[in-house]
């Protein structure tokens, strides 16, 4: 999976945000060739390398024959929908438009059929939001992140006169966004980066997890006290199989509970009742408390949807007075159940990946146990004919698919 992370410590713009998928790869050609479509005539995107407080960055540049900054959101629209663009494109362009005109209709208290674009009504607003996109497309993006925004404080002149930072657009496209202040005086994100930003990103946070492949850095036009850029990562996620770790990684809970004063053989049903309730794993573990009293330590592994289910049976199930909860991230290797035959019948045996061709194996205990029932012979001999079975499978070269049990 290919991840890209924004990461804005001077905030966001249509072409800051242009010039750092241009810094990662994407040539402006391709750019240029996917906005074709567009029915807009004369326009033109260039790209220079420019120092921005000792980095050197990649600063787009906009140029179009066509003056016009106000438009009604219906002619956008228009522009996009009678374009040549992919649909998917298409389709999240004209999204972008949509929200920047339900907003500014909102914030003037006008219906969306009359509102009038000013500043964001030019076609280098559409060839902003339009090229964003293909940026993305041509990258290969499977998954987009960026990091909290920054806002600038001050004042900055408008069609309607002079508005106070962050612009009212700006704070009604962040809604459910994670913001923090700055004490520069300038406008950090503007609306056009705002409304691309959130319509690609799926989180806000920090990095994460991934085997970087490229990082490119997009110019502000500003000179600021800190380097104008927008910095972008891409790389690959867990589910490229050339990831950064073999391993699966789930975000589970841990329930605990400390007992010192309940009948020992309860703790039995207890845990055939968590089990059965969907815990993943639990565990008694002896502990020392108070007064150097012994008791039992229950840790309950389970998924966050399933925790309050399990923690109503603790409290039901045992004399405890209190529960902690608390998130783990749970790693594991790929492991999966197959049936061996051995001279006494079939026997389960899980394998587990160690390496690209390395497995371990280990007999199932329900089925070693019946079969020395059945025939009267030490379960460790039917251990020991289920392992050589495992082994003489692995060697015969037999295929263990990638399901994960």
């Amino acid at each position: 999976m290919k991840l890209a992370y924004f990461d804005c410590p001077a905030g966001i713009s249509g072409d800051m945000l242009l010039g750092a998928l241009v810094d990662c790869g994407v040539s402006i050609e391709q750019i240029k060739d996917g906005l074709a479509s567009l029915p807009i005539n004369h326009f033109e995107i260039s790209g220079k390398r420019v120092n921005k407080t000792g980095l050197i960055c990649t600063q787009i540049e906009v140029l179009v024959q066509d003056k016009v900054k106000e438009r009604r959101l219906a002619e956008i629209l228009t522009i996009v929908r009678e374009s040549q663009l992919p649909e998917k494109i298409k389709e999240k362009a004209l999204g972008v438009f949509q929200r920047i005109g339900s907003v500014e209709a909102q914030i003037h208290g006008v219906n969306i059929e009359n509102i009038h674009l000013h500043e964001l009504g030019g076609q280098d607003t559409i060839i902003d939001v339009v090229g964003a996109f293909l940026g993305i497309e041509i990258l290969g993006v499977d998954k987009v992140y960026a990091s909290p925004l920054p806002l600038g404080t001050g004042s900055i002149q408008s069609a309607h006169g002079i508005i106070p930072l962050p612009a009212p657009a700006t704070l009604a496209l962040l809604e459910g966004v994670p913001i923090i202040g700055s004490e520069l005086t300038n406008e950090l994100v503007t609306p056009t980066g705002a409304a691309i930003l959130t319509s690609l990103v799926q989180e806000f946070g920090i990095i994460p997890p991934m085997r970087l492949l490229r990082t490119g850095y997009g110019a502000g036009k500003m000179d600021l006290p800190i380097p104008n850029v927008l910095r972008l990562l891409l790389g690959e996620g867990r589910d490229n199989p050339q990831s950064i770790h073999p391993f699966l990684e789930e975000e589970l809970v841990c329930l605990e509970s400390n007992i010192d004063n309940m009948n020992p053989e309860i703790y039995s049903y207890l845990s055939e009742r968590l089990f059965d309730a969907g815990a993943l794993d639990v565990s008694l573990i002896p502990v020392y408390m108070k007064k150097n009293r012994p008791g039992t330590l229950v840790n309950v592994l389970c998924s966050e949807e399933l925790s309050e289910t399990l923690i109503k049976i603790l409290f039901s199930e045992t004399t405890t007075l209190g529960a902690r909860k608390y998130s783990v991230s749970r790693y594991s290797v790929e492991r999966q159940v197959i049936q061996v035959s051995t001279p006494y019948g079939n026997v389960k045996v899980k394998f587990s990946r160690k390496g690209e061709k390395s497995w371990n194996y280990a007999p199932e205990y329900e089925d070693c146990r019946l079969i020395a029932s059945q025939y009267h012979i030490p379960i460790l001999q039917i251990y020991r004919v289920a392992e050589k079975a495992a082994e003489e499978y692995i060697n015969a070269g037999m295929s263990l698919n990638k399901e994960v049990l």
